[in-house]
């Protein structure tokens, strides 16, 4: 095969859509840009927020699937909605700092923990979301879930504050729903207990109710789950049932230490 022949039956399977690979760097880019304004103390914000405008608006041309006016008047429901994503944001890093003993100052939690991160990133995207920026938005879930290893994804509901510690590999689904003053671990999923294309616009993934605690590995499935308050749910465990408030969920595996003699 020429290489003009493979030039023609790559243009030809490419034809299928109209992909801008572009958009994938441009919303890292905003998202740091985003970062800077909102947390560096020395951000000149009229400046940062001017530059936050073009590049939103570059990336909202090409994912946006309305009319360029409308795509463009975005902007400004998106920047309305910032001082009080801030508001929420500066909750969960106090949050994070009364409640992790490794923590050493509210600088810490800004700057070093990808906990606060893929939560920022989160709260941010979920505007896009509510916006139907979806492609918008799941491109910043991504770049979270890249950076983090924490998928959250944008449609979810969670209230502030939240406490996310050490991030890696955690699962948060669409439809899921947690309230305030939840703390999660390593490696939870608030996941579904199926998954097909007919169920799209149903509730699949969990609710966690006030002042829950969830740790590592923990698995929890299902749209009509309900984890109560104030419960506390064991390192992987299975839940698909809802809990009663002030539970405590405990995998019964056990692990037996023999001490072994040595000759």
């Amino acid at each position: 095969m020429t290489k003009d022949q493979i030039i023609q039956n790559i243009s030809a399977l490419k034809s299928h859509t109209s992909i801008n690979y572009g958009i994938k760097t441009k919303t890292e880019v905003f998202t740091e840009q985003l970062f800077y304004t909102l947390f560096d103390t020395n951000a000149p914000l009229e400046e940062s927020i001017d530059e936050l405008e073009k590049r939103f608006k570059e990336v909202a041309l090409i994912a946006c699937k309305k009319p360029k006016g409308d795509c463009e008047s975005m902007w400004k429901s998106f920047l309305d909605q910032l001082p009080l994503v801030l508001e929420m944001l500066n909750k969960d890093a106090h949050y994070i700092l009364e409640n992790d003993p490794a923590s050493n100052s509210i600088e810490e939690v800004y700057l070093a923990y990808p906990g606060f991160y893929a939560i920022a990133i989160y709260r941010l995207s979920h505007v896009l979301y509510n916006l139907d920026l979806l492609l918008f938005s799941r491109l910043m879930s991504e770049y979270a879930h890249r950076i983090t290893g924490t998928d959250i994804h944008a449609g979810a509901k969670i209230d502030s504050p939240f406490f996310i510690d050490h991030a890696t590999g955690i699962v948060i689904g669409e439809t899921a729903e947690i309230a305030k003053n939840v703390k999660i671990y390593q490696g939870v999923t608030l996941g579904a207990l199926s998954v097909s294309k007919e169920m799209k616009n149903a509730k699949r993934h969990p609710t966690v109710e006030e002042g829950v605690c969830i740790y590592a590995n923990a698995t929890i499935l299902g749209g009509t789950t309900v984890i109560g308050k104030k419960s506390i749910i064991g390192g992987n465990a299975w839940v698909t049932k809802s809990i009663p408030p002030k539970s405590m969920v405990l995998n019964t595996t056990t692990t037996e230490v023999k001490i072994k003699e040595i000759k």
